[in-house]
Formats: structure tokens, sequence, C-alpha cells
């Protein structure tokens, strides 16, 4: 893969990879869609899956995505119809009715387990996965908390606006005291 060097710590590329940071990610979104299907009204709840999804969707977008279309035979076809389903779920998100948003959540969850972690973890050299898992845990921070559909899904430009477009969430956030991570339910 074409990413930029990690200074290496023991000759070694150090961190999570990819896939694991990935799977905690989602096993913490289908732990919020547990939670809102059993309290429907926990409205900080929701706020939160909206905020981590978001963020989650932005950082596969910048990192996981171009990795996939880099080393995966046939990856164009596999993240353009990923693309379309996370631009899908977006608009769910603005729409806000979180049952469909966590039927959404499970079928992207199980597609990403089923289908593009599997790849990764052949096609993939470990030290390459650990640097997308860095990166996707540095993406994460900077991400959006809400939904935008219609800024840009692939780099370079979604590395540019998704920072952007994340100061302004995390200003109204701030000013509306909004809860957007789970350490904080």
């Amino acid at each position: 893969m074409n990413l930029p060097p990690l200074p290496p710590i023991g000759g070694e590329a150090t961190g999570r990879n990819a896939i694991d940071v990935l799977t905690e990610q989602h096993d913490d979104l289908v732990g919020l869609c547990a939670r809102l299907a059993a309290d429907p009204a926990d409205k900080r709840a929701a706020e939160v899956l909206i905020a981590e999804l978001s963020r989650h969707l932005s950082a596969e977008e910048q990192y996981l995505y171009p990795a996939i279309k880099a080393a995966v035979p046939g990856g164009e076809d596999l993240v353009a119809r990923e693309l379309a389903e996370d631009h899908a779920l977006l608009i769910e998100m603005q729409r806000g009715n979180i049952s469909d948003i966590s039927e959404k959540v499970w079928r992207h969850v199980a597609a990403d387990a089923e289908e593009l972690f599997p790849v990764l973890a052949e096609m993939v050299p470990v030290d390459d996965l650990i640097r997308v898992g860095n990166r996707i845990e540095t993406a994460e921070e900077a991400a959006p908390t809400r939904p935008h559909p219609g800024t840009p899904s692939s780099p370079p430009w979604n590395k540019i606006v998704d920072p952007a477009v994340a100061v302004v969430d995390k200003i109204r956030d701030a000013v509306t005291r909004r809860t957007t991570y789970i350490s904080d339910l």
C-alpha cells in the first residue's frame, strides 16, 4: 500500500490493526443499537449513536476504503458499493429514525465482518494494517459528529473537508451540551 511511513519503534509498526479497531467500533455501535431497541426514548444514547457512527464512517472513508482499493483486486467495485451504503446511512441519520438507522448499522457491521475484514486480513500485510488502524483512530478524533451526506467521501477532499466540518459540529455540540461519546453515557 502507498501510505506514508510511521516512525519505526523497534523496527515494526506499533498499535492496533485496522480490523481490531473497526471491530471494536462495530461492537460499540451494535451495543448502542441494542440499548436503543430496549429504550427508544433514550435521547442521549441516540445522540451518541449518531456521533459515533458519523466519526466511524468518516474514518472508514478516509483510510479503510483507499486501503481496500489499493490492496484488493476488484476493490474499486467493493468500495463503490460500501460508499453507496454509507451515503444511504448518512441520509437515514439525518432523518433520525433510530430503528431504520439501527437496521442499517447491523447490515454495515455484518458486511464488513463477512466481506471486507477477511479480504483485508488475507491481502494486506500486518504492518500496513497497523498503520491503517493508527490512521483510523486519529481520523476518528478529527471527524464530524453529525451526518453530512453532501460532503466528499473520497480522498483527498474528505481528508480536508471532514476535519473542517468537524470543528463546526464540535462547537455546536459544546453549545448545546450534546453527548457524543459512549463513555459520557
